[in-house]
């Protein structure tokens, strides 16, 4: 990946996380700036993490769908391919509702899908199914380990001696 697309991809990563952590700071207003600026940090580089993953997640589900390994290395982003995304996360910061922003991704996902389809050969819809199965599964994922990690970090009161 080239550096463009990594800063890209790790504006859109923060612009993501950034939706998580305003709400948190507004429910919890007396969280320190340096725990919110690690989480947006944190929050943000896994994100971008998770989109870098998106079109390789599809590239090996498409390999288990297909009789042959596709052509090629695996679709990888491109500025023009990951400048709807930034713009959806963007868009989608940080308030907007968990519906407007599947929209968002849906229409990112669209626009992969083409891209997707010439590079290992499916149809477009297959290859927009792989896209939405890999974007599904790499989202469970991660809202797991985001429950797993506040569950963790949330401080348990002792239960009161009786």
């Amino acid at each position: 990946m080239s550096p463009v697309v990594v800063i890209l991809l790790l504006l859109a990563g923060v612009s993501e996380a950034a939706g998580r952590v305003v709400p948190l700071a507004v429910r919890r207003p007396g969280v320190s700036r340096t725990h919110l600026i690690s989480l947006l940090v944190t929050g943000g580089v896994v994100e971008a993490v998770v989109f870098g993953f998106w079109p390789l997640t599809a590239w090996a589900l498409a390999g288990l769908v297909l009789p042959s390994p596709p052509p090629g290395d695996g679709l990888l982003w491109t500025p023009g391919l990951v400048a709807p995304l930034l713009f959806t996360a963007v868009l989608a910061f940080p308030l907007l509702g968990p519906f407007l922003h599947l929209l968002l991704l849906v229409g990112v996902g669209v626009t992969l899908a083409g891209p997707f389809a010439e590079a290992t050969g499916l149809g477009w819809w297959p290859a927009a199914a792989g896209l939405a199965v890999a974007g599904v599964g790499l989202g469970l994922a991660v809202e797991a380990v985001r429950r797993l990690v506040a569950w963790v970090s949330v401080p348990r009161r002792p239960e009161p001696v009786a």
